[in-house]
Parts: structure tokens; C-alpha cells; sequence
């Protein structure tokens, strides 16, 4: 990689990421790339060496088995989250990446609080955790339709009357306070928000109608809630304003092109993991004698 384009993407990084603590608004962040420098085959290339980075940190934090990682993806439909897992993702040892997709509650999962069916999918030390979609959702979906809180069975929650301003603010809280525990046990948390505009996801419908291979991937349902794009975008803006943290950072990814939005989410990856400055746990004295009694033991064997 050049050191203009390395200059490039790690400024773009360095913008992506949310100010803890600050009231953002999504027309501030860009959907697209600005820049002059790249296109979709060098992308492709740097992401390849990108994977390689990942790869390396997946076999250094499975060896420590101290850590593990959590990686969160928030987005409007079809802004490409699936297709991030399986670019970004393809590098690593399958045995020690756990992916987790969340959809509509079951009653199973309504019996318990919102949190259980995403603590429940965590990955364990030493892996490295995807949920595409998470428990964002309960202030995201729910905040475009608070009718589906009712599902709950909330005790302090009778109507629609009662989800207020308050309501919302200790949702947040509670997120800000789940996130904390996992870091403070070890978790290192990344979150994401695929960032695309209103034309892209028009583009991206009418594609999944008119090729037939991508008909699968589209849902009338999906038509529906675009009526709500405003409501969504002001969702996430309060969300991700009231969520990001020092220990738990959001970043707004510019999303309308899927090499550029991929190639910056690991770049991003590889940034906050050089961060750590991982290497592979040293040996004790005793380890280091045992190894070399094996060793021993291994060369004097009769063939």
C-alpha cells in the first residue's frame, strides 16, 4: 500500500469513528467516497492484505484465550451487511468466528428480557463475535414502532402512553451498562452503522426485484418500512449519540459502495487491533524445559 492511500484510509478511519458522547447527525457523514485515489480493484487488493492482518490477530487472541471480540453491524435494508461478514470475514478460521442474526422476537425470547437471546450468543474467549443486526434493535425498531414494546410485557409499560422520553433514555443506559460489563470481562467491542442514502437503497431494492438469483433477498415488508426512512435515520442518530463509547465506539461507515464501505470496517479492524499490540503469550521456564524434553524425547525414538 502506497503511503498516500494508507494516508487516506486511515484519515477516512479516523473520521468514521464517533466522539463518545457527542449528538450526532447523520447529514454530517457522507454516504459515498470522496476521494480520487482508489477504485474497486485496488480496494479488492488492499482488503485481501486486510484479511491477512485479521487472520494473524484471530490466531494470536485464540492463543491468549484472555479476550474475545464482539462485532457489531447496524443498517437500513440492504445496506450490505451480509456481504461485509462474507468479504471481510472469509479469511478467518471458521472454528473461531460465531455470526449471529437477529430478527423478529420469539415468544421464547419475549419471555425473557431483551438482552438474554444476544447474551446467549456471545462469543466465547479466544473468538471473535458478528451480530448482524443486535440488540440495537430495541432502540432502533421499536423506537419507529413502539406498539412492538407492548410484545414485552413490560410490568411498568400498560400503553403506548407510557414509552416516553424517559422510557428511551434508560434503554440507552441499560445498553451503555450491558456494553461496559463485557468489556470490563474481557470483550473488545466494535460497532458499526452501514451508512447509505436513500437513492443507493432504491437502487439496491430494484436490483433484488429485477435479477432473479436476489429475489430471495427481498421482502415486501422491506418497500414498507422504507416509508419510515426519516424516522430510522432520527433513531439512529439518538442511539448512536447517547451509545458510543471510549470502550465501546461507534463508527458511520460510507456505505453506497460496498468495496469502499468493506475496506474501511477492516481497516478499522486492523487499526483498534494493532491497538492492542497482541503478540503470542511467551512460555514459562518450566513450559520451555517441558518442550524440551519432548523434543528429546520425539529425536530419540527409533524409526
Amino acid at each position: 500500500m502506497s503511503n498516500n492511500l494508507s494516508k487516506e484510509i486511515q484519515k477516512e478511519c479516523a473520521r468514521c469513528r464517533v466522539v463518545p458522547q457527542t449528538d450526532i447527525s447523520l447529514k454530517d457523514y457522507s454516504t459515498k467516497y470522496q476521494g480520487n485515489d482508489l477504485n474497486k480493484d485496488t480496494a479488492q487488493i488492499l482488503l485481501e492484505e486486510g484479511r491477512e492482518t485479521l487472520s494473524v490477530f484471530q490466531d494470536k487472541l485464540y492463543a491468549h484465550d484472555q479476550f474475545n471480540v464482539l462485532i457489531v453491524l447496524q443498517a437500513m435494508d440492504a445496506a450490505g451487511k451480509d456481504g461485509v461478514i462474507k468479504h471481510i470475514m472469509s479469511g478467518l478460521n471458521p472454528a473461531g468466528v460465531k455470526v449471529a442474526s437477529f430478527k423478529t422476537p420469539t415468544s421464547t425470547e419475549l419471555d425473557h428480557d431483551y438482552f438474554w437471546r444476544h447474551y446467549i450468543a456471545l462469543p466465547s474467549r479466544g473468538e471473535i463475535g458478528i451480530f448482524n443486526r443486535s440488540h440495537y434493535e430495541n432502540v432502533l425498531v421499536t423506537k419507529v414502532h413502539p406498539e412492538y414494546i407492548l410484545n414485552e410485557n413490560l410490568p411498568q409499560i400498560q400503553t403506548l402512553d407510557d414509552i416516553d422520553k424517559k422510557f428511551w433514555k434508560q434503554r440507552y443506559e441499560q445498553i451503555n451498562r450491558f456494553e461496559k460489563n463485557l468489556y470490563e470481562n474481557g470483550t473488545i467491542i466494535l460497532k458499526f452503522f452501514l451508512h447509505i442514502s436513500r437513492e443507493e437503497q432504491k437502487e439496491r431494492f430494484l436490483e433484488r426485484i429485477d435479477d432473479k438469483k436476489k429475489n430471495w433477498k427481498f421482502s415486501a415488508g422491506d418497500v414498507k418500512e422504507r416509508q419510515f426512512w426519516n424516522d430510522y435515520q432520527k433513531a439512529y442518530e439518538e442511539a448512536i449519540s447517547a451509545t458510543s463509547q471510549e470502550h465501546a465506539p461507534w463508527f458511520i461507515i460510507p456505505s453506497d459502495q460496498k468495496w469502499w464501505g468493506r475496506l474501511l470496517i477492516a481497516s478499522i479492524i486492523s487499526m483498534e487491533f494493532d491497538k492492542m499490540n497482541f503478540s503470542y503469550p511467551e512460555a514459562s521456564e518450566e513450559q520451555l524445559t517441558q518442550l524440551q524434553e519432548a523434543k528429546q524425547q520425539l529425536l530419540d525414538e527409533e524409526n
